[in-house]
C-alpha cells in the first residue's frame, strides 16, 4: 500500500503545494496529506520534518476555522475531525513539538469562544485531552494559555 501511495506523497509533499499563497489550496492539499497515515498506518510515509511543516500547515488551518463563511472550512472540519479520531495530535508529542502543541491549544481556545458548532468542540475536546493525558510533562507554557483562559472566564 505504501508503495502504491508513494507517488500521490511525493506529489502533494513539494514546497510548491505547501507553501501556495493560497490557503484553500494548502487545505485542500492538507486535506489529502492528512488521509495518508490514516492509511497507511501504523507506518507514517513522511519524514520527521516534513511532519512538523504538515503540522504547522494545519494550524494555520485551525485558526481560519473562525471564519464559518470561507470556502475551505469544511474541508478544515475535516481535517480537525481526522486528527482527532487518528490521534494524530499524538504524533506532535513524539515528535516534541511543544511550542505547536501549545500554538495548537491557543488556536483552540479562541475559536471555542467563537463558534459552539457541537461537532468541531468535541473533536477540540478530544484532541486536547488526548494531549493532556499522554503527556508526560506539561509544558509551563501550555499550562500559563489554560489559565489565562481561566481568568478571563472568571
Amino acid at each position: 500500500m505504501r508503495d502504491t501511495l508513494l507517488p500521490s506523497v511525493k506529489a502533494l509533499i513539494t514546497s510548491k503545494l505547501l507553501q501556495h499563497a493560497e490557503m484553500d489550496v494548502k487545505v485542500s492539499v492538507l486535506s489529502c496529506l492528512i488521509e495518508i497515515p490514516r492509511i497507511t498506518a501504523p507506518d507514517a510515509p513522511y519524514k520527521d520534518e516534513q511532519i512538523k511543516e504538515i503540522f504547522q500547515l494545519i494550524l494555520a488551518a485551525f485558526e481560519n476555522m473562525s471564519h464559518v463563511s470561507t470556502r475551505s472550512f469544511k474541508k478544515v472540519v475535516s481535517i480537525l475531525d481526522t486528527t482527532a479520531k487518528v490521534k494524530l495530535c499524538l504524533v506532535m508529542l513524539n515528535l516534541e513539538c511543544d511550542a505547536l502543541v501549545v500554538e495548537m491549544f491557543q488556536s483552540f481556545l479562541k475559536i471555542i469562544r467563537s463558534n459552539s458548532q457541537p461537532a468541531i468542540l468535541s473533536a477540540m475536546e478530544t484532541i486536547m485531552n488526548l494531549v493532556i493525558d499522554e503527556s508526560e510533562d506539561i509544558s509551563l507554557d501550555l499550562l500559563s494559555s489554560l489559565f489565562a483562559i481561566v481568568r478571563k472566564a472568571n
